[in-house]
């Protein structure tokens, strides 16, 4: 019984073609765990947003997460965990794309976003670098036009934000609150599962050889 509510809970848009993911994928309302072995993306933005939640005590509160933003990603692997409790009890809803080769970047994806709580792993970013820029002021993707949409993270004004040409995020561990993957997204591998009790991802792999281009 508990699985239809996870995934719902979970997963808004799941579009199996061929054996390949062809869709968004859109994970909100509560923490996730996010592991990766590389992440690597083109016109990558990063900013603090504002964010409202609903406390335990049923009370709202605003949360200042970091926001990342690549125009187009390269992915080795990806696990997402989510607990959730049913009846009293708690399930994990458990996540997993991809291929178990640590040098393929096997997902591709459009316009990647995720709300970053905390994270671990080893960020290099290249090309134009800018640090402490405006957040509203960092851009990734851009119109049918080809001009740079303002404001792309939604970001208020005065707020710290990086903005690169590419970047390249390697063994993340990561706690994410919102992660949104609405372009189109391929991936030669989705499994998912609810397991009870609370299941974390497995520690990611370091990463071998090079990303192509995304």
């Amino acid at each position: 019984m508990a699985a239809p509510a996870l995934l719902a809970a979970g997963v808004a848009t799941v579009l199996l073609t061929r054996g390949a993911l062809a869709g968004g994928l859109v994970i909100q309302g509560g923490t996730v765990q996010l592991t990766t072995s590389s992440l690597y993306g083109t016109h990558y933005a990063a900013a603090v947003v504002d964010q409202g939640y609903e406390k335990p005590d049923g009370t709202t509160a605003v949360a200042h997460p970091l926001r990342m933003g690549f125009a187009n990603g390269l992915l080795n692997g990806l696990c997402l965990a989510q607990q959730q409790q049913i009846l009293g009890a708690t399930y994990t809803l458990l996540i997993t794309l991809g291929d178990a080769d640590p040098g393929s970047w096997e997902i591709t994806t459009q316009n990647t976003v995720l709300d970053l709580r905390s994270a671990t792993g080893v960020l290099d970013m290249d090309g134009l670098v800018d640090l402490n820029i405006n957040g509203p002021d960092v851009t990734t993707i851009t119109d049918a036009s080809g001009v740079p949409v303002p404001n792309p993270l939604n970001s208020p004004e005065n707020r710290f934000g990086i903005q690169a040409g590419y970047a390249k995020f390697d063994q993340v561990t990561a706690t994410v609150h919102d992660l949104q993957l609405p372009g189109l997204l391929r991936t030669p591998g989705l499994k998912i599962s609810v397991k009870p009790g609370t299941v974390n991802c497995p520690a990611p792999p370091a990463p071998t050889g090079t990303p192509g281009t995304p």
